[in-house]
């Protein structure tokens, strides 16, 4: 039912959409002309300090981040090649607390001093349609990459990504190998593949609405739907509602499954969370609620990339397991009224209960999450950005070990072309 109310949904709104904008390709300069390069310099440090006396996770590198994109041919059918260069070098760690998300070890436990990864891909537009194969960061809700250690994930196959429509983003595409952060191998985790189909629409600046769906072999099908929507109050002041739902069917015999409680046997789960924020001025106070339901809990990064969670309560937790419920108040403070612009701060609780731990125990986990980042406005710095986040995490016995984690990022983006 769930399909078939996506796909009517979804040609309901193609039939009421308006005529197609005008078209990028007639607007091409060429390879060289609409080309660019840039280069981010990002430099991390990682710590998980595990309250049960497990080994704690200690990491510090510096990431070099280029990216080349070309423009497109000029002509009705353009081409153009993109590409990108991953530099990782190891500045502090060592074997028992190096975090894998960051370098790679060797046989007896110690990290790599630095890794590298370079990779590329050809791309063809025709009128604002682009079809890209090779190696690229997809942003899907239902296959993205993750960048939120030192070095980003990536994924190698095909994607169709159409704007023909005004509003209207359509993708469709399939993947058939996933390099993981803190690798450099192509395909370490040997993905077999994962299809992707789905779009956005943006009605107005106030309603937006998506559907997606995926298939990733022998895990799982998942679909996603979002709707967005801003309610205009007065003078500086907004009330948002965010909408995020996933349904999955386990594949029998799914990993994924069982490891989130399944026994891989046709396992379901649905997933999903409604999150209101009403702003004023330079403050926001957010509210959501997020509820897990069904056989298994929700499984993610099994070949569909580690950000593809659009959920409310994703934070260090993500309040994903079997059957969880969890409650989360947060609050955002934005300094540029008070006369430091680019300065930002992010205070969030999040408690979850009800998990089905397989046990007579009833499951609970809960976190503090702070996070201040700071963005340079002008000068010979300027767009140097410096964050710093904090989790404070617990939770009872079945559920996970205790911990503290500081995540710091310091990053300067350069353009070169």
């Amino acid at each position: 039912m769930f399909k078939k109310h996506s796909l009517t949904l979804a040609c309901g709104l193609v039939l009421g959409l308006p005529l197609a904008h005008a078209s990028s390709q007639s607007d091409a300069n060429g390879f060289i002309e609409d080309a660019s390069l840039d280069l981010l310099l990002r430099n991390s440090y990682f710590n998980r300090d595990y309250k049960d006396r497990t080994a704690d996770a200690k990491t510090w590198g510096q990431g070099f981040i280029a990216t080349f994109e070309s423009g497109f041919t000029q002509g009705t059918v353009g081409f153009g090649v993109d590409a990108f260069g991953l530099l990782g070098i190891k500045l502090d760690s060592g074997r028992g607390r190096n975090y894998s998300a960051f370098f790679d070890t060797y046989d007896d436990g110690h990290p790599v001093d630095e890794l590298s990864q370079a990779g590329g891909a050809v791309k063809m537009r025709i009128s604002n349609t682009v079809i890209k194969y090779g190696n690229q960061f997809p942003s899907l809700p239902v296959l993205a990459y993750d960048d939120s250690r030192l070095l980003p994930q990536s994924f190698t196959g095909t994607l169709i990504t159409s704007n023909e429509i005004e509003g209207l983003e359509l993708n469709a595409g399939r993947f058939t190998a996933d390099s993981p952060m803190g690798d450099s191998a192509r395909d370490p985790n040997r993905l077999k593949s994962i299809d992707v189909l789905g779009g956005s629409y943006q009605f107005n600046d106030d309603l937006s609405v998506a559907l997606y769906h995926s298939d990733l072999e022998d895990q799982y099908k998942r679909y996603y739907a979002n709707a967005n929507y801003t309610l205009a109050l007065a003078a500086e002041q907004a009330l948002n509602f965010d909408f995020n739902i996933y349904r999955t069917k386990y594949d029998n015999g799914s990993t994924a499954a069982q490891a989130f409680g399944g026994d891989g046997q046709g396992d379901r789960n649905t997933i999903w969370s409604l999150a209101a924020k009403y702003s004023v001025g330079a403050h926001a106070f957010i509210v959501a609620h997020q509820r897990s339901s069904g056989d298994a809990g929700f499984a993610y990064d099994f070949g569909d990339g580690g950000s593809s969670i659009y959920l409310a309560n994703s934070y260090y937790s993500d309040f994903n397991l079997k059957d969880e419920n969890s409650w989360q108040a947060s609050y955002e403070l934005n300094f540029s009224e008070y006369g430091v612009p680019g300065l930002r701060y992010k205070f969030a609780y999040v408690r979850g209960d009800n998990i089905d731990t397989g046990s007579d125990n009833e499951g609970t986990e809960r976190e503090i999450f702070n996070q201040v980042s700071y963005t340079v406005q002008n000068g010979p710095a300027k767009d140097l950005s410096l964050r710093l986040r904090n989790s404070i995490y617990r939770s009872s016995t079945d559920v996970g070990p205790d911990l503290n984690e500081i995540r710091a990022f310091v990053e300067y983006p350069l353009s070169i072309l």
